[in-house]
């Protein structure tokens, strides 16, 4: 049997540096060969104690893991990360890369455990969000009245930043703690609230504590208002949508495909279902496609990818999914094939129409795979006179099925 490589060792440090680690994790530091880390946390370690050749990470990171330890492969390696690697740290990009079998991690406290115990808030209520190397927008899906934040900061301008950011969504009076150094002898607080930040950038290594207060409510269950979403008409509307997000049914870490993208608003709606979805939104208009990101960002979920093409050639390149929607284009030629194949075992697909060519290409769907062909119908209370009526919207046929774990064959 070939012999395996050394153990790597992630240990965890904060700001409190060399005296704050455990005995453990000098014990590692000392024995190691190499020791790689950001520079500031190679800063740290006194020359005195920790021998090791040092080594930062190169830029850009993930790529270059695998030839890195490659590298150093017969030598006694450790990794220094801040805080717990295994929370938003290196230990995740570790374990993805060269196998979580071969690394033995020694936590050090996270700047949230730092944080909640200074502030007395219970860490398992604190919903805790990145914005390391993630777009600002992504804070917005979080804010509702009377909740409590901690928000990794980027950088040094981040605090300035959240600010911003809630204050333009209605939060103004919201009261934010910026946390530098947690932990460190250089510790420090600040205090103000989000219209009138008064602190200029302090610390690049801080967090956020936002007591939101007042402010607008941001619904967690699909079918938001029309409203929500910038259109120009292409949208599936409120009932419709959290019928069709029901069909659809996401779970965590799921893909989901969004044929026809219109104003994005079931991909939108999809991610906002749970942080770990994912979803590409496919629009050949481009100026709809902008549109579609938009929304996506104000409502919280920018890291949706839009494709911007016809389909079913724009689909050729993209991951298999979980779950399709078909918006629009149902009778382009090969579109409904070509989605049923891409789409993995167990997978739902979801088809709305308005019109009689396409439902009767529904119904001859329905026919060969089964599943569940509805018709949505949606009326509104509108004024008549002095009186109430009812007005009816366009009628939405709905085809969903769920394609078989095994080959099906078709119908004759």
């Amino acid at each position: 049997m070939p012999e395996l490589p050394p153990p790597i060792t992630v240990v965890g440090i904060g700001a409190d540096g060399w005296p704050g680690l455990s005995t453990a994790g000098r014990a590692a530091l000392r024995a190691a060969e190499v020791v790689v880390g950001g520079p500031r946390q190679l800063d740290l370690l006194p020359r005195d104690e920790v021998a090791a050749e040092r080594v930062p990470w190169p830029s850009p990171l993930r790529p270059a893991v695998p030839g890195l330890f490659a590298a150093h492969a017969d030598r006694r390696v450790a990794v220094l990360a801040s805080g717990d690697p295994m929370f938003y740290g290196i230990g995740r990009t570790l374990a993805e890369t060269v196998g979580a079998g071969r690394l033995r991690v020694l936590p050090h406290p996270s700047s949230v455990s730092h944080a909640c115990a200074r502030l007395g808030w219970p860490l398992e209520s604190t919903e805790v969000v990145s914005l390391v190397g993630r777009p600002l927008d992504t804070l917005a899906l979080a804010l509702n009245p009377g909740r409590r934040l901690l928000v990794l900061s980027a950088d040094a301008a981040t605090p300035a930043a959240v600010a911003g950011l809630l204050t333009t969504r209605g939060y103004g009076a919201a009261r934010l703690r910026v946390l530098e150094q947690l932990g460190g002898p250089a510790e420090r607080r600040l205090d103000g609230t989000a219209d009138g930040w008064p602190h200029p950038p302090g610390d690049p290594l801080n967090v956020i504590a936002v007591d939101l207060g007042d402010g607008p409510r941001n619904s967690l269950v699909p079918g938001l208002p029309d409203a929500a979403y910038e259109s120009d008409g292409q949208l599936t509307k409120r009932h419709v949508r959290a019928a069709t997000l029901a069909a659809l049914a996401p779970s965590p870490g799921e893909l989901l495909w969004d044929v026809g993208g219109g104003s994005g608003s079931i991909a939108v709606e999809w991610l906002r279902a749970h942080r770990d979805c994912q979803a590409v939104s496919i629009e050949r208009d481009p100026v709809r496609a902008e549109r579609i990101a938009r929304n996506a960002a104000a409502l919280g979920v920018p890291r949706l990818r839009v494709v911007t093409g016809p389909a079913p050639a724009a689909l050729a390149e993209l991951p298999a999914p979980d779950a399709v929607f078909i918006g629009g284009g149902l009778t382009a030629t090969g579109l409904l094939d070509s989605c049923w194949a891409a789409l993995r075992p167990g997978g739902r697909l979801v088809a709305n129409t308005v019109t009689l060519e396409s439902e009767a290409l529904l119904t001859e769907w329905y026919r060969r795979h089964g599943g569940e062909l509805v018709k949505l119908a949606v009326a509104h209370a509108v004024p008549v006179g002095g009186f109430t009526g009812w007005r009816q919207a366009m009628p939405v046929t709905q085809w969903s099925a769920v394609k078989p774990n095994t080959p099906q064959e078709n119908a004759s």
